[in-house]
């Protein structure tokens, strides 16, 4: 049972794969947007274009077939062992898996990766570099661009084997400027990542659940780091925003009450 502090009216349910979750909370509270059944995902409009916001956090552009990810980190997990870290294997295979799936769910022409693409130098392991061989090789027709992010410049660009064209910021997409940290563009609207935006919700006996979100402002859509080796900066909704948690299977959206 969660809420977010400020939010929704008693009775009021989250719906999610296997499980229906009853909110009940006082009647001030007012945040989850109603009805809120669970959705795969849902169409907006971004700058005048319509947009699909993706439950496994993507965003993507069907009339021009683009589909955008943001800070994949894909080798995180190797780089924290070579630090000795014990972090769990198979992170970049399940993470490549989930891609697979939208891509097989979604017409793409060019899939763009805004950003943080390999996390550090370290993320250049066998395994990790021979995966994601794998993945481009069942991938080959797909046009893929990397914009750079800070974890690029420091892990340095995918291998030529990979194929992907490797561009600075911002990435012009009129209307839209494809970017990895959140600057506003003087012209067009920016498509952004590197924050990793996270919306808390707050329930009954101090409950807490940080969720992955799609955040839009006027100028700015913020989207969830696409990795699941993340952490995230919580986001603050009011009327001026929109937003949309994730739990990876549904998305729903918050509403400013």
């Amino acid at each position: 049972r969660y809420r977010e502090s400020g939010g929704i009216k008693k009775g009021d349910r989250i719906e999610s794969i296997g499980r229906i979750e009853e909110v009940a909370c006082s009647a001030e509270v007012r945040h989850f947007a109603r009805p809120c059944a669970m959705r795969r995902d849902i169409a907006t409009q971004i700058a005048g274009c319509d947009v699909l916001l993706l439950a496994d956090k993507a965003l993507y552009l069907p009339e021009r077939k683009v589909l955008c990810i943001a800070d994949a980190h894909f080798g995180k997990a190797a780089a924290f062992r070579a630090q000795g870290k014990p972090v769990p294997h198979g992170t970049t295979a399940s993470n490549l898996l989930r891609l697979d799936a939208l891509l097989a769910s979604n017409p793409v022409r060019e899939l763009v990766f805004l950003g943080d693409f390999l996390h550090a130098p370290q993320s250049h392991a066998a395994a990790t570099l021979a995966a994601l061989r794998d993945w481009r090789h069942r991938n080959a027709a797909l046009e893929c661009t990397l914009v750079r992010g800070n974890h690029d410049l420091r892990a340095g660009d995918p291998p030529e084997t990979l194929a992907i064209k490797v561009v600075n910021e911002p990435y012009l997409h009129e209307p839209f400027a494809l970017r990895h940290t959140p600057a506003v563009h003087c012209a067009q609207h920016v498509i952004a990542g590197h924050i990793h935006p996270v919306f808390q919700l707050r329930g009954m006996g101090r409950q807490r659940l940080r969720l992955p979100c799609f955040h839009i402002t006027d100028k700015m859509t913020l989207l969830p780091s696409f990795g699941e080796f993340t952490g995230g900066h919580p986001v603050q909704v009011n009327p001026s925003s929109r937003t949309f948690v994730t739990d990876g299977r549904g998305i729903w959206p918050i509403s400013p009450g």
